[in-house]
């Protein structure tokens, strides 16, 4: 099914000209093609936040510019260049405010919004992308916990880990999920 609303705020960056081309777009023209770092070299980091519908009628989110600060750290970890704070803000306010029928208004419930940035360069290349792109993508979602918050099972590896010293374990990197 589909979960993510029909539009998304991309830009772009290239060694020349820095991010530019900030756009409100269709979420179907926001992808790159095959040969995308991304994809080959795990080049892509991410985050997670919500917007909230208030009872005054307002939408808000709860301190975007954390969410911006480890942005930035996980692009550095990956080689990316980082996502200026007033960039990643301003594309969350324009698509809030585009997608604001989304935020939903239930107890517990919200407009999850997913900032991604990946290498797009379309070459193959064991090195940093001269291309990437940064994407706001949004989603309503329920309470995360719909039962409420309850013990889980964990289970633990001897043989596997996630983060490791000088490794990317602290980054919100796609190879850590």
């Amino acid at each position: 099914g589909k979960y993510f609303t029909d539009n998304v705020v991309r830009s772009v960056w290239t060694k020349e000209a820095g991010w530019h081309d900030s756009e409100l777009i269709a979420a179907s023209a926001s992808a790159g093609g095959l040969g995308i770092n991304a994809l080959h070299y795990g080049q892509s980091i991410f985050e997670g936040l919500k917007a909230y519908r208030h009872p005054d009628g307002g939408v808000y989110t709860f301190r975007p510019e954390a969410n911006a600060l480890r942005f930035q750290r996980s692009a550095h970890r990956l080689a990316l260049p980082p996502v200026p704070t007033d960039l990643f803000i301003g594309a969350i306010e324009t698509l809030v405010r585009q997608d604001e029928v989304w935020v939903p208004a239930g107890e517990d419930q919200a407009l999850y919004l997913r900032p991604l940035e990946f290498g797009s360069e379309d070459a193959l290349g064991v090195r940093p992308s001269m291309h990437v792109t940064f994407v706001l993508m949004a989603s309503p979602v329920g309470a995360y916990f719909p039962q409420g918050v309850k013990p889980v099972s964990v289970w633990l590896s001897d043989d596997y880990v996630r983060a490791a010293p000088g490794g990317t374990g602290e980054a919100k990197c796609a190879g850590n999920y």
